[in-house]
């Protein structure tokens, strides 16, 4: 096969994927009422702008633009679902399918810049829009719920019970192996030091990948703003919409924020992105915080060993240990909206099987070697 044969395939399957888009959002828009109505149809028509682009380059290349072949049966389904339920119940599914999509136009010589915006915008919108209710006075529903939102106190609750479980369970295989207390506290200190720089360091690693991540996003970000600034007022605006605003308020908006550049591309990255341009995240920070975590977990079975030896100091590591699950569990339920007391009694069941599973490993390996 030629290469032009090879474009002229590929145009084919893109102008068939953005026909099919357009349709799944038009009959979307019929199924919906108000703002929602509005902006899917809007959704359409910029899907029938991309489709119309391969069509082009169809005709460039002296191939003849095949018609349309109907909806599909993905369409169909997902229109009478909107239409027999709600549009709310098919629009955790086209959120998904649109954040898959995101990049497909990012590194696609043949796409505009203008489409490749487009796709990433589309899952964001629809993203605000599943949040919308069309309410009488245009303005969103807003739920109530807890989050800690920076992620920290999750992070450290997390990396306290990897150093928890992961050393308990160290210990008690010593433990069992019957080796001498000093074996067992040398073992346990070794855990801690291991396990804590190991977490610190792969921390540092992903965070800082993260973070040149998300400055490459808003660098493209940036980039779109001066090559393009109508195109990403256009999907500033129509963020604004799924959010609750009229038309009218959602153009004013974007427009008076696009006047100013810096402004224009802090927004853009929250709004369109989802990232906080001055909260990106400290590697460093990230490192420590990770260190310190999965050391204070660690040490709770540490801590009885160097004060004491033999049966009073298993005694008391597995009473230190026990507590420790059950208060770290209890407090991952509660961060979850789940019951303390059973979140506890689960947490304190899962690590406390793990560690009573390698006192026996410990143990039988320890016979077999005398």
């Amino acid at each position: 096969m030629s290469p032009t044969e090879k474009a002229a395939n590929r145009f084919r399957d893109l102008l068939a994927a953005e026909r099919r888009s357009a349709d799944l959002y038009t009959g979307l828009a019929d199924a919906a009422t108000g703002e929602r109505r509005e902006i899917l149809s809007e959704l359409a028509a910029v899907e029938r702008r991309h489709a119309v682009h391969w069509a082009d380059k169809l005709h460039d290349l002296g191939e003849a633009v095949p018609g349309s072949r109907g909806s599909g049966l993905r369409t169909a389904v997902l229109t009478w679902v909107a239409r027999r339920f709600s549009i709310g119940a098919v629009l955790p599914y086209l959120e998904r399918a649109e954040h898959a999509d995101a990049g497909m136009y990012d590194s696609d010589p043949e796409a505009t810049a203008a489409m490749a915006v487009d796709e990433r915008s589309h899952a964001r919108v629809l993203t605000r829009l599943r949040g919308a209710e069309d309410l009488p006075d245009g303005r969103a529903r807003e739920p109530w719920h807890r989050s800690d939102r920076s992620g920290a106190l999750r992070a450290a609750v997390f990396g306290v019970n990897d150093g928890l479980v992961s050393n308990a369970s160290l210990v008690m295989g010593f433990a069992g192996s019957g080796a001498a207390s000093t074996v067992i506290l040398f073992a346990g200190l070794a855990g801690l030091l291991a396990g804590a720089f190991s977490m610190a360091a792969g921390e540092y690693i992903s965070m800082r990948s993260q973070r040149e991540s998300y400055q490459r996003e808003i660098s493209l970000e940036a980039q779109e703003l001066r090559e393009d600034p109508d195109a990403e007022a256009e999907e500033l605006a129509l963020i604004y919409r799924a959010k609750g605003l009229d038309s009218e308020q959602a153009t004013q908006a974007a427009a008076a924020i696009m006047k100013d550049r810096e402004v224009a591309l802090n927004t853009m990255a929250r709004e369109e992105l989802g990232l906080d341009p001055d909260e990106l995240g400290s590697p460093w920070s990230a490192a420590i915080s990770s260190l310190f975590a999965f050391a204070l977990g660690a040490v709770v079975v540490v801590l009885p060993y160097l004060f004491g030896s033999g049966k009073a100091a298993l005694i008391c590591a597995i009473a230190f240990a026990g507590l420790a699950l059950f208060t770290v569990g209890a407090t991952i339920g509660v961060l979850n909206g789940r019951g303390a007391w059973r979140s506890g009694a689960r947490q304190l069941l899962i690590g406390g099987t793990a560690a009573l599973l390698v006192f026996v490993i410990g143990h039988l390996l320890g016979a077999s070697a005398t």
